[in-house]
C-alpha cells in the first residue's frame, strides 16, 4: 500500500516530553492494545481534514466523520454488521467514544500549542477514508492505537486514554480501540485494500 505524502506534515510547537506515565499505557515499543507505537511528527493535515468531516471541532460527531467520509448507506450497512458482531451497547459506546477521544485529543493538542493547519480541500470522502487506511497500517495490519499515534503523537494519544479511562472506565477505552480495528479492517476491505489484516484485538 503506498504511503500517503500527506503523513510528512510536521508538528512545530509539539513540546512534549514522554514520561514514566506514557509507558503505564503500554511499553516503549508497543501500544496498549496492541500495535506498535508511532513517534514521528503527527499528520496534522488528515487530523484536520477528519474533523472537518465531522462537523468542526466545535461539533464534531464521529458518526458524521464516517457519513461524511463513506456515504449514509454504508455506513449504515456497517453499523449493522457491527451490532450483530457485537451488540448494538458496544457499537453506540464506540461511536461515542470517538466522538469523545477526537474532542478530548484536539483539547489536549491545544494546551500542548499545536494548531492544526487548515484542512487540504480535497482530502475528503474516500480520499480521506483511504489516508486513514494508510495512517493506521503497520506491518500490514490496522492498529487503532498506530491510527491515534499519527493522528494525535503518542503522548497525545497516551493522555486521552487515561481521560477514557478516568471518565469511562478501562473497559470502554478497549471497546473503543476494539472496535476501530474491526471497523476500518472493513473499510480496508471495501475500499479493495485486502492486503491489510485485521488486528489480534477485535
Amino acid at each position: 500500500m503506498k504511503k500517503a505524502g500527506i503523513f510528512t506534515a510536521t508538528a512545530a510547537g509539539l513540546g512534549l516530553l514522554l514520561s514514566g506515565s506514557v509507558f503505564a499505557y503500554g511499553s516503549a515499543e508497543a501500544n496498549w492494545f496492541g500495535g506498535p507505537i508511532y513517534s514521528g511528527a503527527p499528520a496534522l493535515t488528515a487530523t484536520a481534514a477528519l474533523v472537518k468531516a465531522g462537523g468542526g471541532a466545535e461539533h464534531f460527531t464521529f458518526s458524521k466523520a464516517l457519513v461524511s467520509m463513506l456515504g449514509e448507506k454504508t455506513v449504515n450497512a456497517e453499523v449493522a454488521k457491527l451490532q450483530k458482531q457485537y451488540g448494538k451497547k458496544d457499537v453506540t459506546n464506540f461511536i461515542n467514544g470517538m466522538t469523545f477521544a477526537v474532542k478530548d485529543g484536539l483539547k489536549r493538542a491545544t494546551e500542548a500549542g499545536v494548531k492544526l493547519p487548515a484542512a487540504p480541500a480535497d482530502l475528503k470522502g474516500a480520499k480521506l477514508a483511504e489516508t486513514l487506511v494508510s495512517a493506521g497500517t503497520v506491518d500490514g495490519t490496522w492498529w487503532s492505537g498506530y491510527l491515534f499515534d499519527k493522528t494525535l503523537s503518542h503522548p497525545i494519544h497516551v493522555q486521552v486514554m487515561a481521560d477514557i479511562d478516568a471518565k469511562y472506565g478501562h473497559a470502554a477505552d478497549e471497546n473503543t480501540h476494539k472496535l476501530l480495528n474491526q471497523a476500518m479492517y472493513d473499510v480496508a476491505q471495501a475500499l479493495g485494500h485486502k492486503d491489510v489484516k485485521l488486528a489480534s484485538l477485535h
